[in-house]
């Protein structure tokens, strides 16, 4: 056995992120993407579009794992990067307070946030973003909504897993009236 403790951060492979699924809930950040006027107005909300394991079309935030050795600043930085491409320019909050944080659990109806693969715990931000938006990775596309779309029920009823409780909630944390 070795003395050394593994520092490098990294992905674990598929087996061994399935059995710590099983085993301890995962550190996840999420970021509401939002376009702002001048006076710091929420003008619009952006929602990814992204097609499930299942087939199933959904809109969803954006989400992602904090790795091994990551400080939560650069999760939020890497998985915005990783959603909406390398030129959206996110503003990152200077103090990295979430607006909340969500639970999510294997077994619906504990709370409004449930992950059918995993107990989670997600730390929730707002992000101002600046820049052009591309969604890469498994995103089919970005779309820009304003409050009051985003919150109503048509498209309330495409977001899954209770990203729509939290859409709701980012809404409400930053005053607009919807």
């Amino acid at each position: 056995m070795s003395d050394m403790t593994e520092t490098t951060p990294g992905w674990l492979t598929t087996d061994d992120l399935e059995q710590a699924r099983a085993r301890m809930p995962i550190l996840y950040v999420e970021a509401v993407p939002v376009r702002v006027d001048d006076s710091g107005e929420v003008t619009s909300v952006g929602l990814l579009l992204r097609i499930g394991p299942d087939g199933t079309v959904s809109r969803t935030l954006v989400s992602g794992r904090v790795l091994h050795h990551e400080r939560v600043r650069d999760a939020l930085m890497r998985n915005l990067e990783k959603d909406l491409g390398p030129v959206a320019l996110p503003r990152i909050p200077s103090a990295p307070q979430p607006f909340t944080v969500a639970e999510y659990f294997p077994t619906q109806g504990i709370t409004p946030y449930h992950d059918p693969r995993q107990h989670a715990v997600s730390l929730a931000y707002v992000v101002p973003v600046t820049g052009d938006c591309r969604p890469r990775q498994d995103a089919l596309d970005l779309v820009w909504f304003s409050p009051q779309d985003a919150v109503s029920e048509a498209v309330q009823s495409e977001m899954p897993g209770g990203h729509g409780v939290l859409l709701k909630q980012a809404l409400a944390h930053l005053g607009c009236a919807v």
